[in-house]
């Protein structure tokens, strides 16, 4: 990363948020894994909302460790609301709660090419695991997994 600009570039990856500890500690597992397999110098978590850091908070500790720049990857599937408002305004308002600090808020992951590969790894790793051929992803464990489930015999589509 030879331009010095793009050293001082700091990335926020963005979920929802959730009441839910297991789900924000997944975003967090995302961000230690993506700033292992990146060349970015500053990557950190924020949470849309409910729960923390925020986005603001998020920013402030970017800015902290010297960013000048601020790339907001939503980790979301699909575009829409909050990606297209609710995002972009937050983090205009955290920009400007950091002295001005310049920013980009991506597209989301959508319909990227290697989805389609992730879709297919998910769905053979879940059903060896579930025919009994295969341990639990990452997601499901510790727990049993996924389950195959059989409709009652008189049930009929």
């Amino acid at each position: 990363m030879p331009d010095s600009k793009l050293a001082k570039t700091a990335v926020v990856i963005v979920d929802h948020g959730s009441r839910r500890d297991e789900s924000n500690a997944l975003l967090k597992a995302v961000v230690a894994a993506y700033r292992d397999a990146s060349d970015w110098p500053i990557v950190e978590p924020a949470h849309m909302e409910l729960a923390e850091p925020s986005i603001a908070q998020a920013f402030a500790k970017c800015v902290e460790q010297g960013a000048a720049r601020i790339v907001v990857f939503p980790y979301f599937l699909s575009p829409g609301r909050h990606w297209n408002e609710d995002i972009p305004r937050i983090a205009a308002e955290a920009a400007e709660q950091c002295g001005g600090v310049e920013y980009l808020v991506t597209a989301p992951l959508g319909l990227h090419g290697l989805m389609m590969q992730i879709i297919d790894q998910r769905i053979d790793q879940c059903l060896q695991q579930a025919t009994g051929g295969g341990e639990p992803c990452e997601i499901c464990q510790p727990g049993p997994g996924c389950e195959l489930k059989s409709p009652p015999a008189d049930d009929a589509c």
